[in-house]
This record gives structure tokens, C-alpha cells and sequence, in this order.
């Protein structure tokens, strides 16, 4: 079928249904804005095959996503969805660019969750943005933001604790939202180490892409601990 759409992670084809469509895992690997960049084997499936099983989960408790079917290695199928241009970041411990912006120790927990919107921008660099400049850059309405922020906590609710249950202290993510035909607004894109920060709930060993990111080295070992992990819990 035709490609419809390559980012950089993953690439989107038609189907013969009109309203699904094939989602593929690349293994290429950015950071930094797309400024590093790396390619490493296994990463597609690894990452689809993790995605595939918090989807599963998520579904079980009740949050909507798009996806539709379980195809192949490094397919999906998922629904078509019109990807809001908000991206939004659930912080629950203080690392990375929070870190960095904030000068606050890398670790520090937070009382109760942060969540920030994003501008899906490549060319400029996903800034920060607020509920103001989505409504007056026509991304997403005030409703729509709400619906977000509060949709995002219930996912973080439940991916802390199915996390910890298998060992792991969710730092943050970052997810993207799609509407559907119907107007319903889904969990769309993907839930990986690519979009989460994992550290070992014990050793706080990193088991994300910060393990490309800091050149720490054992990226798809950090990936196949988090696959093996995630598919022992879900039994």
C-alpha cells in the first residue's frame, strides 16, 4: 500500500480500508531534535512489540487508543486519526530538559504531576507552549486541552503502577493524541522508551533512549530488559 507519512520513528501506509492504517517501526534512533542520530537493529520491533502490550493494558483500563490490530513484527494496524498538534509531557520526577530549564536536581519528585503542552514542530525544536496558544493557533480547543491534561493524568495514574509492578519508576512520557472520524479524541502514536524515561525502580539504572542520549551504551539491552519486563507482568 502506499506510505503516507515517515517521521522518525515510524511510517504509515494506507490499507484497503480507508479508516485503518499500517503503522511501521523504523529503527532509526534521533535525539536532540533530530541533531544525533543512530541506527540500531531490533529497535522497530522492539519498540512496536512494547507498544503493542501497553496499548493492550491501557485498553484493559478503560483508555481509548488507536490501535486496531497486531500485524507483524514491526507492523500495527491503527485507526486513521488526525494527530492534534499538542504534544503533552507528564513529569513526575525532575530529568531532562525539565532539568536543564529549571535547574532542579535530576530525581527530584514532584508533589503532584506536571503536565506541559508541546508544539509539533520539528523545525521549531516542539516548543512549550499553554491552553492560550493552542486556542489562538487553532491546535486545540479549551475543551480539547482539558480533555487532554486530564486524560494524560489518568494514563500516568496507570502506567506508575503497572510500571512499578514490573520493577521500573516512570520519570515521564510524552504522548500524542489523534481524533478520529467520529470526533473522538485517542491515545495515537506510541508507548516505548523512545516516549518514556525507565529507571530501575532498585538501582535507578536508565532503561530508555537517555541510554543513547548520554552515549551510556547497552541502548537495545535497556529496550529488551523493558520488553521482557513489561511481557512478564502482563503474563
Amino acid at each position: 500500500m502506499d506510505p503516507i507519512y515517515e517521521g522518525k520513528a515510524k511510517k504509515l501506509y494506507t490499507t484497503d480500508d480507508p479508516e485503518v492504517l499500517r503503522m511501521e517501526y523504523k529503527d532509526d534512533a534521533t535525539a536532540f531534535n533530530a541533531q544525533k542520530k543512530a541506527q540500531f537493529e531490533n529497535k522497530g520491533k522492539l519498540n512496536k512489540a512494547i507498544t503493542l502490550l501497553m496499548y493492550q493494558m491501557l485498553e484493559e483500563k478503560g483508555v481509548p487508543t488507536h490501535l486496531v490490530a497486531d500485524l507483524d513484527e514491526v507492523n500495527l494496524l491503527v485507526k486513521k486519526v488526525e494527530i492534534l498538534q499538542v504534544e503533552v509531557i507528564v513529569r513526575n520526577l525532575a530529568a531532562g530538559s525539565f532539568s536543564k530549564r529549571m535547574g532542579v536536581e535530576v530525581g527530584a519528585e514532584f508533589e503532584i504531576p506536571i503536565v506541559e503542552f508541546s508544539y509539533k514542530s520539528d523545525a521549531l525544536g516542539d516548543p512549550l507552549i499553554n491552553d492560550d496558544y493552542a486556542r489562538e493557533m487553532k491546535l486545540a480547543t479549551p475543551e480539547e486541552c482539558a480533555f487532554l491534561k486530564k486524560q494524560a493524568l489518568v494514563i500516568n495514574e496507570v502506567m506508575i503502577n503497572f510500571f512499578l509492578e514490573c520493577g521500573m519508576k516512570l520519570v515521564d512520557f510524552k504522548i500524542e493524541f489523534g481524533k478520529g472520524s467520529d470526533g473522538k479524541i485517542v491515545l495515537a502514536d506510541e508507548v516505548s522508551p523512545d516516549t518514556c524515561r525507565l529507571w530501575d525502580a532498585t538501582t535507578g539504572e536508565k532503561m530508555d533512549k537517555d541510554r543513547f542520549r548520554e552515549d551510556l551504551g547497552g541502548v537495545m539491552a535497556g529496550y529488551e530488559e523493558v520488553l521482557a519486563r513489561v511481557s512478564k507482568a502482563l503474563g
